[in-house]
């Protein structure tokens, strides 16, 4: 029997991070800047806490939208930390991973034919999720020369005046950018002006550096602009600044009847978040937040090291202040795939090609740091040591 795929499938393509996992997975010696995944561990409460609900019997289906007691708990927690209010009962969604919360908002907003506008580079789902829930892509993207930062002038040239949702992540995967609130306020004017809806992905809002408030953290979400919580679906989860990638629990922030769309998809779907998750991340808002700053903390000082080490051999990068990525040139006169094979291959060490993540991201890798510095330090000697050989 040969079966038929549906064309929204086939129109899908791999992803392009996997062919480099794949060569790397062929040699026991190469050190990975690959994965956008913390080297850190759960903190230990929010184990203990997984562990304990599980002791408990705990493990039958929640509420489709999460324990109203985390759902309470992430409610205050956006308040304190970000300046947004959000009904637990409402207004708050927990899903399967961040990634789950994005695949809801794209089959709750966008209808075939519906044109969904996504700021590039960006995080490599979001194509594939407007490719399946029917909608088309217009690549919006973003220059080294502005920071990665979103433009008006960038959605103009694109013609996303025309688009009818508009997809944001920052702090930005893959290029560490962020966009500050004076940066998001003509994003915000444009949103309103051309009745777009938002999607704002904000899963590394924790990891901001160089910030002006009091705790180093001064992250906005565009949702708090004049006019546009009634517009915006925001996005966040707890597997980047809390090191709970395996424990895949997300969460969707807006407004009631948006959140109720979504939830409708999610009930016949997931029909819950993971119970045990949902316990490890309740403990986690309440007392990890000195675990967070900890990791928050090691990030910036392996930024600050991977970013002039990128300076001393030579090679462009602009000063990143998000997530735990930098995105560096290539030299003059290489693709950033030849770049990025030829340095696993000589020398062992696996990055990813800046043009898998969409328009803007030609002529850069991704580098993540968010693995020891040890580990750091070797793979940008060997990173250095290509260089003087082939460039």
């Amino acid at each position: 029997m040969t079966f038929e795929l549906s064309e929204r499938v086939q129109e899908v393509p791999p992803s392009g991070i996997r062919r480099f996992f794949e060569i790397a997975e062929e040699r026991d010696d190469v050190i990975s800047l690959g994965v956008g995944e913390p080297d850190f561990s759960t903190p230990w409460a929010a184990r203990d806490a997984a562990i304990a609900s599980l002791e408990r019997g705990q493990t039958s289906y929640t509420a489709n939208r999460g324990t109203r007691e985390l759902r309470e708990a992430i409610g205050e927690y956006v308040g304190d930390r970000f300046d947004l209010e959000y009904d637990p009962a409402e207004e708050i969604l927990v899903t399967a991973g961040a990634s789950e919360a994005v695949d809801l908002a794209f089959r709750a907003f966008v209808d075939p034919g519906d044109t969904v506008a996504v700021a590039q580079p960006s995080y490599i789902s979001y194509e594939p999720g407007v490719i399946f829930a029917g909608g088309e892509v217009l690549s919006v993207p973003t220059k080294e020369e502005d920071e990665f930062r979103l433009t008006v002038d960038a959605l103009e040239a694109a013609g996303a005046d025309e688009a009818d949702v508009l997809v944001l992540c920052y702090p930005n995967n893959p290029t560490g950018a962020i966009m500050r609130e004076e940066d998001l306020e003509p994003i915000a004017e444009f949103a309103r002006e051309h009745d777009l809806t938002v999607l704002s992905d904000e899963i590394y809002a924790e990891l901001t550096y160089g910030g002006d408030g009091e705790d180093g953290v001064d992250h906005t979400s565009i949702a708090t602009l004049p006019g546009m919580r009634e517009r915006t679906i925001v996005f966040n989860g707890f597997s980047k600044a809390h090191a709970m990638t395996g424990l895949r629990l997300g969460y969707a922030l807006g407004p009631s009847e948006a959140i109720g769309a979504m939830n409708k998809i999610h009930q016949y779907t997931m029909l819950s978040a993971p119970t045990t998750a949902q316990h490890a991340a309740l403990e986690a808002l309440e007392s990890c937040e000195s675990d967070v700053r900890d990791m928050v903390d090691q990030y910036d000082r392996r930024r600050r090291f991977v970013l002039s080490r990128f300076r001393e051999i030579g090679m462009d990068v602009f000063e990143a202040k998000g997530a735990f990525y930098c995105f560096p040139e290539v030299p003059e006169g290489w693709t950033a795939e030849e770049f990025a094979e030829g340095v696993l291959r000589e020398e062992g060490v696996a990055v990813v090609p800046g043009d898998v993540f969409g328009p803007g991201g030609e002529g850069h890798l991704r580098i993540s740091y968010a693995t020891g510095l040890e580990d750091l330090r070797k793979a940008l000697a060997r990173i250095e040591a290509f260089v003087e050989n082939n460039v």
